[in-house]
Protein backbone atom coordinates (compact mmCIF):
# COMPACT_ATOMS: atom_id res chain seq x y z
CA UNK A 1 0.00 0.00 0.00
CA UNK A 2 0.93 3.12 -1.09
CA UNK A 3 0.75 6.47 1.59
CA UNK A 4 -0.25 9.75 0.12
CA UNK A 5 0.99 13.23 1.50
CA UNK A 6 -0.91 16.99 1.07
CA UNK A 7 0.37 17.92 -2.09
CA UNK A 8 -0.73 14.70 -3.86
CA UNK A 9 -4.53 15.37 -2.61
CA UNK A 10 -4.27 18.85 -3.19
CA UNK A 11 -3.57 18.63 -6.99
CA UNK A 12 -6.44 15.96 -7.55
CA UNK A 13 -8.97 18.08 -5.54
CA UNK A 14 -7.80 21.62 -7.05
CA UNK A 15 -6.46 20.51 -10.13
CA UNK A 16 -4.60 23.70 -10.21
CA UNK A 17 -1.32 22.21 -12.15
CA UNK A 18 -2.09 20.44 -15.04
CA UNK A 19 1.74 18.04 -14.89
CA UNK A 20 1.13 17.18 -11.07
CA UNK A 21 -2.90 16.62 -11.46
CA UNK A 22 -2.58 14.07 -13.96
CA UNK A 23 -0.13 12.38 -11.90
CA UNK A 24 -2.14 12.68 -9.46
CA UNK A 25 -5.12 10.98 -11.07
CA UNK A 26 -2.61 8.52 -12.40
CA UNK A 27 -1.89 7.43 -8.59
CA UNK A 28 -5.98 6.70 -8.28
CA UNK A 29 -6.41 5.34 -11.73
CA UNK A 30 -3.58 2.63 -10.70
CA UNK A 31 -4.51 1.65 -7.10
CA UNK A 32 -8.48 1.13 -8.54
CA UNK A 33 -7.23 -0.96 -11.61
CA UNK A 34 -4.99 -3.12 -9.06
CA UNK A 35 -8.01 -3.19 -6.85
CA UNK A 36 -5.45 -1.30 -4.11
CA UNK A 37 -6.04 1.48 -1.84
CA UNK A 38 -3.82 4.65 -1.13
CA UNK A 39 -3.13 5.40 2.43
CA UNK A 40 -3.98 8.78 4.00
CA UNK A 41 -2.63 9.93 7.54
CA UNK A 42 -4.39 11.68 9.93
CA UNK A 43 -1.88 14.35 9.48
CA UNK A 44 -2.19 14.81 6.04
CA UNK A 45 -6.10 15.37 6.85
CA UNK A 46 -5.20 18.28 9.32
CA UNK A 47 -3.01 19.67 7.16
CA UNK A 48 -4.84 19.85 4.03
CA UNK A 49 -7.95 21.52 5.79
CA UNK A 50 -5.59 23.87 6.70
CA UNK A 51 -4.08 24.20 3.45
CA UNK A 52 -7.55 24.61 1.35
CA UNK A 53 -8.73 27.28 3.83
CA UNK A 54 -5.50 28.80 3.65
CA UNK A 55 -3.69 28.54 0.31
CA UNK A 56 -6.69 28.11 -1.76
CA UNK A 57 -9.91 30.30 0.09
CA UNK A 58 -12.25 27.77 0.33
CA UNK A 59 -14.97 28.50 3.57
CA UNK A 60 -15.31 26.14 6.00
CA UNK A 61 -18.52 24.40 4.14
CA UNK A 62 -16.35 23.82 0.88
CA UNK A 63 -13.05 22.38 3.20
CA UNK A 64 -15.62 20.11 5.18
CA UNK A 65 -17.23 18.97 1.85
CA UNK A 66 -13.73 18.18 0.15
CA UNK A 67 -12.83 16.08 3.27
CA UNK A 68 -15.65 13.99 2.75
CA UNK A 69 -15.20 13.46 -0.89
CA UNK A 70 -12.27 11.80 0.48
CA UNK A 71 -13.86 9.27 2.84
CA UNK A 72 -16.48 8.36 -0.07
CA UNK A 73 -13.46 7.69 -2.03
CA UNK A 74 -13.08 3.40 -2.59
CA UNK A 75 -9.27 4.41 -3.64
CA UNK A 76 -8.42 5.61 -0.36
CA UNK A 77 -7.88 4.61 3.47
CA UNK A 78 -7.72 7.38 5.93
CA UNK A 79 -6.42 6.54 9.25
CA UNK A 80 -7.91 6.61 12.04
CA UNK A 81 -11.01 7.13 9.53
CA UNK A 82 -13.56 6.85 12.21
CA UNK A 83 -11.63 10.09 14.43
CA UNK A 84 -12.13 11.91 10.96
CA UNK A 85 -15.74 11.09 10.63
CA UNK A 86 -16.47 12.26 14.50
CA UNK A 87 -14.01 15.64 13.53
CA UNK A 88 -16.48 16.35 10.12
CA UNK A 89 -20.04 15.74 12.15
CA UNK A 90 -18.93 18.36 15.15
CA UNK A 91 -16.88 20.67 13.04
CA UNK A 92 -20.63 21.50 11.22
CA UNK A 93 -20.89 23.26 14.42
CA UNK A 94 -21.12 26.84 14.11
CA UNK A 95 -17.21 28.48 15.08
CA UNK A 96 -16.10 24.86 15.32
CA UNK A 97 -12.18 24.84 14.13
CA UNK A 98 -11.55 21.63 12.50
CA UNK A 99 -8.03 20.90 14.31
CA UNK A 100 -9.93 21.08 17.07
CA UNK A 101 -12.38 18.56 15.95
CA UNK A 102 -10.07 16.16 15.13
CA UNK A 103 -7.94 16.62 18.00
CA UNK A 104 -11.44 15.42 20.39
CA UNK A 105 -12.21 12.80 17.70
CA UNK A 106 -8.66 11.39 17.94
CA UNK A 107 -9.34 11.30 21.49
CA UNK A 108 -12.77 9.50 21.78
CA UNK A 109 -11.70 6.62 19.10
CA UNK A 110 -8.51 6.22 21.70
CA UNK A 111 -10.91 6.22 24.37
CA UNK A 112 -9.05 9.25 26.26
CA UNK A 113 -11.41 11.83 26.48
CA UNK A 114 -12.28 14.64 27.39
CA UNK A 115 -9.14 16.58 25.83
CA UNK A 116 -8.45 19.64 27.88
CA UNK A 117 -7.51 22.50 27.04
CA UNK A 118 -7.23 26.44 28.22
CA UNK A 119 -9.02 27.40 24.69
CA UNK A 120 -12.74 28.44 25.60
CA UNK A 121 -13.37 28.18 22.03
CA UNK A 122 -12.17 24.97 21.91
CA UNK A 123 -14.21 23.80 25.15
CA UNK A 124 -17.45 24.39 22.98
CA UNK A 125 -16.82 20.92 20.94
CA UNK A 126 -18.23 18.08 22.04
CA UNK A 127 -15.19 16.20 23.91
CA UNK A 128 -12.89 18.55 24.71
CA UNK A 129 -13.13 20.39 28.71
CA UNK A 130 -12.32 23.89 29.25
CA UNK A 131 -9.58 24.46 32.19
CA UNK A 132 -9.69 27.08 34.18
CA UNK A 133 -6.34 28.84 34.57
Amino acid sequence: MLSLDTNILVRWLVADDDRQTRRARQLFESAALRQDVLFVPVTVVLELEWVLRSRYRYDKGSALQALTALLETQELELQNEPAVERALHACRQPGADFADCLHAGLCASAGQSPLLSFDVKAARVAGIEWVDA
